[in-house]
C-alpha cells in the first residue's frame, strides 16, 4: 500500500507540481478513505520527505552504477560516467528530479533524513578529487593558493572534508558540482529548449571541458 500511495503521488506531482501535493488527492485516487492514508504517512511534508529519499536514492544509485563500470578507468572518463548518468536519469524522471532540485515546495522543511541520501552524487566526486591529489603527489605539484577572503569562506566547507584536501580543489569540487546540475537542470527545465540540434553532443563536449578547467584529468 505505501507503494501504491507514493505511485499515485508521483502522478499528482505530474499533474500539480510538488506544491500540489494532497493526502485527501491520493487517498481519493487510490479510492480510500481519508483518515486511512494518515496510517501510512501521518502528514503530507511525511509523503514528501519519502519521495524525496526515494529520488536521492534512485538518483544516486545510477551514478554510482555508472561509476562502478569504469572505476578502473581514468578520472575524466569516470566523471564522464557520473555526468551522463545524472542527465539520463533526469530526462527519464523530470517530475523526481524537479523534485529534489526544482523550485523549493512552500512551506516544506526537507528533514535530517534527506541529508544522507542528498549527498551520494558529492562523494562519488569527492571520490574523484581524491585520486587527482594522489596524483598531484606523485608529480609533485603545487597547489593554487586561492585569496584569504575565499579561504574564509569556504570554512563550513573545510570541516567537511579532511585536512589534507587543499582549497582550490575543494573549490573545484563544488564548482563541478554545481555545474554539472545547472547543466542538467537548464535542460530539463527548457531553459536550452531549441538551442541545440543535438544536446547529447553538446552535454559531452562541456562537461568533457569542465573536467579540463577544473582538473580532472589524468
Amino acid at each position: 500500500m505505501t507503494q501504491e500511495i507514493k505511485a499515485a503521488a508521483h502522478g499528482q506531482m505530474a499533474a500539480e507540481g510538488a506544491s500540489g501535493l494532497s493526502l485527501r488527492a491520493v487517498a481519493r485516487d487510490l479510492g480510500m478513505a481519508s483518515s486511512a492514508i494518515y496510517r501510512y504517512f501521518p502528514s503530507r511534508d511525511a509523503l514528501l520527505t519519502a519521495l524525496i529519499i526515494d529520488a536521492y536514492a534512485s538518483l544516486g544509485e545510477a551514478a554510482e552504477e555508472a561509476e562502478a563500470r569504469v572505476h578502473k578507468a581514468g578520472v575524466t572518463k569516470r566523471w564522464r560516467a557520473i555526468s551522463h548518468s545524472v542527465r539520463d536519469w533526469a530526462r527519464a524522471h523530470p517530475h523526481e528530479y524537479a523534485l529534489i532540485y526544482g523550485s523549493p515546495v512552500p512551506g516544506y522543511e526537507a528533514p535530517q533524513d534527506t541529508i544522507a541520501p542528498g549527498t551520494r552524487i558529492p562523494m562519488l566526486l569527492t571520490g574523484l578529487f581524491a585520486d587527482v591529489i594522489a596524483a598531484r603527489e606523485r608529480r609533485g605539484d603545487e597547489h593554487h593558493v586561492v585569496p584569504r577572503r575565499v579561504h574564509r569562506a569556504i570554512a563550513p566547507l573545510r570541516e567537511l572534508v579532511p585536512d589534507i584536501v587543499p582549497d582550490d580543489l575543494i573549490i573545484s569540487g563544488m564548482m563541478a558540482w554545481t555545474y554539472l546540475f545547472g547543466a542538467v537542470s537548464f535542460e530539463v527545465f527548457g531553459q536550452r529548449h531549441n538551442a541545440f540540434s543535438d544536446d547529447a553532443a553538446f552535454f559531452d563536449y562541456e562537461i568533457t571541458r569542465i573536467s579540463e578547467v577544473l582538473g580532472l584529468t589524468d
